[in-house]
């Protein structure tokens, strides 16, 4: 009770302390409050810039390895056969084949160049179902290739239906009438971006024979690959790369020119490497601010001590113990810290919180970064604090009274 009591009064005449001299407490707990902030504001900004670029390729492909397959000189891309072989991979649940092409569309009298073509498997759909905003998806019966439907995305409408989006409008696309059964959603993901064609007019996606059909191909050369969540991604990368090889005869030093695999999990897990290494660097960056900023406390402190030689002199002639002396000094600069963290905390919270606006992602707040922040203010009053809280307690009382 007695030590609580006497914690109590130091906790006291520290504050008295700093609100005696505010303007200097103020410009040393700056260089704390600046290192906390610069500490949160950035490791929270990469977080929340990294965590939405992860969202985008999670939405995109997560449990999906996406196979490009263009082949070699003999062979070219793969066929039905080829595709009921990577179906019956252990884990794989569904194979969704693609097809793609760029050919003219006419809508009325108008004819418009350059439209890109998605060749589409229903499977796709069911792994995607948040492809379109109206309309439905192809069923199992119109993937044969005989059944002319589409689905189209807001840039075809406008560029070639002329704005006419309702179900049910016809168009021709390289000759062959087809019929609207869906609008597409608007994707405005990072990967989506990239992937994105800007001289093309729209996107029409159709099923994926029917592009086999206009392009008198017999193979497809682009899959994605469905697999559940108890699937080691990495070992069924590693066994449909060794199918691809064996349908391909390639070996490890001519398959890239035969065919590619991404797997967006591996990419994932790459990417959350990076985001860690990114936030240890720029915390260690921060970081040194905290250090500026102890060392300053450190000053402040040994002129507290200078200029409070007389008062600790009479209150060590008046029985007060070393380590009670020691311990008021300490308490004073582990106080100046903590505001200064905290302080640190709620600008940089502030700080991410308008960079993610600005950036415009999602805001979210790294409880790590608050935590390195907080713990490293507390360490910086501790560490920088009992040098010159050692220098007052070993003070001469009698020569500190003596002192001008």
């Amino acid at each position: 009770m007695h030590n609580l009591s006497v914690i109590q009064q130091s906790i006291r005449m520290a504050l008295d302390n700093i609100r005696h001299n505010k303007m200097r407490s103020f410009l040393t707990m700056l260089g704390i409050v600046i290192g906390v902030a610069s500490v949160i504001g950035l490791v929270t900004i990469v977080s929340s810039v990294t965590g939405s670029v992860m969202d985008q390729f999670a939405s995109l492909g997560a449990g999906t390895i996406t196979v490009t397959a263009q082949g070699t000189m003999n062979r070219h891309g793969l066929s039905d056969k080829d595709l009921e072989k990577i179906r019956q991979l252990d884990g794989v649940e569904a194979v969704a084949p693609t097809a793609s092409m760029q050919t003219s569309a006419v809508y009325g009298k108008t004819v418009t160049d350059s439209v890109t073509v998605q060749g589409r498997d229903a499977v796709y759909f069911q792994h995607n179902d948040d492809t379109i905003q109206s309309g439905r998806y192809f069923n199992p019966a119109e993937m044969t290739g005989e059944t002319n439907v589409a689905i189209v995305d807001a840039d075809f409408v406008e560029n070639v239906l002329a704005g006419n989006g309702e179900l049910g409008t016809t168009f021709l696309l390289n000759g062959y009438q087809y019929k609207v059964i869906g609008i597409k959603s608007a994707d405005d993901s990072v990967a989506s971006a990239f992937m994105a064609d800007s001289s093309s007019s729209g996107t029409v996606i159709v099923p994926y024979e029917n592009v086999l059909k206009m392009t008198s191909m017999k193979n497809v050369s682009s899959l994605e690959v469905y697999y559940g969540d108890d699937v080691d991604s990495a070992d069924l990368e590693d066994r449909l790369q060794q199918l691809l090889d064996t349908l391909f005869d390639v070996d490890e030093d001519s398959r890239d020119n035969a065919y590619s695999i991404l797997n967006l999990q591996s990419l994932m897990d790459t990417m959350n490497t990076i985001q860690d290494m990114l936030s240890t660097m720029l915390g260690g960056i921060a970081s040194i601010s905290l250090l500026v900023g102890g060392i300053g406390i450190m000053n402040m402190m040994l002129v507290s001590v200078s200029e409070r030689t007389k008062e600790i002199g009479l209150r060590k002639a008046l029985g007060a113990e070393p380590a009670r002396i020691q311990l008021q000094f300490l308490i004073e600069s582990i106080t100046l810290s903590l505001l200064g963290g905290l302080i640190g905390i709620v600008l940089g919270i502030v700080i991410a919180l308008v960079g993610s606006k600005i950036l415009g992602t999602q805001f979210r707040i790294s409880y790590g970064a608050i935590g390195l922040g907080a713990g490293f203010s507390a360490a910086v009053g501790i560490i920088f604090g009992w040098m010159p809280a050692k220098r007052a307690s070993d003070l001469n009382p009698i020569d500190a009274l003596r002192a001008e």
